[in-house]
């Protein structure tokens, strides 16, 4: 609900956007107003750290790749693991494993 002039409501539908949709949004939209400006700032610069993560990737050895790759993975199973704890998951072996079968 929002609340409109003279002490009206509303019901309004909110909406969750992709990542890539709000980049398009920020990218075509007024870059005079405050809240677009600092959009379009945040994406340069993500823009720019990723470009800056690809030139040191590729002067890495393939060792140091594999370390690399081997690490985000890690950090990944770990975050997955604790969102599905929070979730409720209970055997871990066989949640794993689904997710190896792709079920």
């Amino acid at each position: 609900m929002i609340n409109l002039g003279k002490g009206a409501k509303r019901i309004t539908i909110d909406y969750k956007l992709s990542r890539y949709a709000c980049y398009l949004i920020m990218q075509n939209a007024d870059p005079r107003k405050k809240e677009v400006a600092l959009g379009q700032i945040y994406f340069a610069i993500k823009k720019i750290m990723q470009e800056i993560n690809e030139k040191e990737y590729s002067t890495l050895t393939e060792d140091e790749k594999r370390l690399y790759q081997r690490n985000l993975t890690r950090k990944g199973n770990f975050s997955l693991n604790q969102t599905a704890k929070k979730s409720g998951v209970k055997n871990f072996d066989k949640f794993h494993n689904a997710g190896y079968k792709g079920l």
